[in-house]
């Protein structure tokens, strides 16, 4: 039986609901998707792996599912809905390139634990998303990926590293896709693009392994908060394998979207770049003062509290001593085809010993503690912006990397200077796309932290921002 045409940017869960109902065949939904990957990708480059044989079998195995449950309550959330991974987690039968030309291209053994996950909640897998090389710049512009491209306008950057994520959502090649954090490259993304982005608490998704000392995390991409609540209900389970990983939550997340934000909240703002020099653009101030009414004409109080920052140079310190590792485990067929930013990272690493690794580790650490806990006494909620700019030209941040590959992070500093303060204390926090930029027709993120295991406080200011400037709605002109 033929449905009617399915609108490509229908929130995930919505399309999850479409399926129980029989409104929609998950064969019509992969379809739709795929096409729109044929339409879009080769201009987009948002993918960098397609098994379109392996989505339509995985596809047709869900109808079959759909036509046999004796009640749609039997079938998992997400049941035939299409997702695409990032290129730097595994997918049984599916090579993981890392973002690398130096890296093999043999099929995984296994799945991630995350992707795992993503299956049991009867998610169809789409394919693999593009990704900078190792996840260490918040681009994706090489040699191994090509450059994947902004559908607000394909001359910027979509930002990253989970940059095919954010264009495949943004672009409607996808309902939402799975995306990863170390630095900012879940919010970037998202405020590149004009998306939800919710990097949560360190430790409550877990993967195969610890990421990067606990820098990064996983989570999705999204245009919508009940998608990013309900698809953060699927990551956050306990996972016994990993001794870090808490207990699963008693409420779920899209429980506490039908919850006010509780009375006497503290809300700060810290508009100021946390490294001097770098100025922030005038958009990403007007997203913050955006918030912050919105926030006051609902009642919640807004304090003047000075958010309590260390001195820039022992941020930097503590987020490149583990930055520099962050290629480390990654399986190499050709080591000496990796970009140059990410040999000099290497070197970098390699230079450092055991004992000075450790104490560096052990820095980072006492540094967070002490974030946190400033943090905790004046704050409840904190609202910064997402980027300290808009999303950069194409090719903005080769300037100066012939004499010194290294440029390419410092060139990055604006993209990620707001982002990468939480993860190194492993607060959650979400991008929201609560501004549009007349100037350049660009949507404009604003970052909400919380405290550790307050994702809920997150998603409930996120759902009043989202009511009071609705953006589900905006099409890219790319789109």
């Amino acid at each position: 039986m033929t449905h009617a045409p399915i609108d490509p940017f229908t929130p995930a869960v919505e399309l999850a609901a479409a399926i129980r109902r029989k409104e929609v065949s998950p064969v019509e939904v992969a379809d739709c998707y795929l096409a729109r990957m044929d339409e879009l990708d080769p201009r987009l480059n948002a993918f960098c792996h397609r098994a379109d044989d392996d989505v339509r079998k995985a596809a047709s195995a869900a109808a079959d599912a759909v036509a046999r449950a004796r009640s749609p309550e039997d079938l998992p959330p997400f049941h035939g809905v299409p997702l695409p991974v990032k290129d730097l987690v595994d997918v049984a039968g599916w090579p993981t390139t890392h973002g690398s030309a130096g890296a093999g291209r043999a099929p995984a053994a296994a799945s991630d634990p995350v992707v795992r996950r993503f299956v049991d909640a009867g998610f169809v897998l789409l394919g693999k998303t593009t990704t900078s090389e190792f996840g260490s710049l918040p681009f994706t512009e090489s040699d191994a990926l090509g450059v994947s491209r902004n559908p607000w306008d394909p001359d910027r950057t979509p930002g990253g590293s989970s940059s095919g994520a954010g264009v495949a959502v943004a672009a409607g090649m996808a309902p939402l896709a799975h995306a990863e954090d170390g630095g900012g490259s879940i919010r970037i993304p998202a405020s590149c693009t004009g998306l939800v982005g919710l990097k949560p608490t360190r430790g409550l998704v877990t993967n195969a392994v610890v990421e990067v000392e606990g820098l990064g995390t996983g989570g999705v991409l999204t245009r919508s908060v009940a998608d990013t609540a309900a698809a953060l209900d699927v990551l956050a389970r306990h996972d016994p394998g990993a001794w870090w990983s808490p207990p699963t939550p008693r409420t779920s997340f899209t429980a506490a979207l039908e919850t006010e934000l509780p009375a006497g909240l503290r809300i700060g703002a810290l508009i100021d770049s946390p490294i001097d020099g770098i100025p922030v653009h005038p958009a990403c101030v007007a997203a913050v003062d955006t918030a912050l009414r919105t926030f006051e004409s609902t009642g919640l109080h807004l304090g003047d509290t000075p958010f309590p920052l260390p001195p820039a140079g022992e941020l930097v310190a503590a987020f490149t001593t583990l930055w520099n590792v962050g290629g480390a485990g990654v399986p190499l067929a050709e080591p000496d085809r990796i970009e140059p930013h990410n040999r000099a990272l290497r070197d970098a690493a390699r230079a450092i010993d055991s004992w000075s690794y450790a104490e560096g580790l052990r820095r980072t650490q006492e540094l967070s503690r002490r974030i946190v806990e400033g943090f905790l006494a004046g704050f409840d909620l904190l609202v910064t912006p997402t980027m300290a700019c808009l999303p950069p030209l194409v090719g903005a941040w080769r300037a100066g990397t012939d004499d010194d590959p290294l440029r390419a992070l410092v060139n990055s500093y604006p993209m990620g200077v707001f982002t990468s303060v939480f993860n190194v204390t492993g607060q959650p926090a979400v991008s929201v796309p609560v501004h549009h930029d007349e100037a350049t027709g660009l949507p404009v993120g604003v970052q909400i932290v919380a405290a550790p295991w307050r994702e809920d406080l997150l998603l409930q200011a996120s759902r009043i921002l989202e009511l009071a400037h609705p953006w589900t709605t905006r099409r890219p002109p790319a789109g």
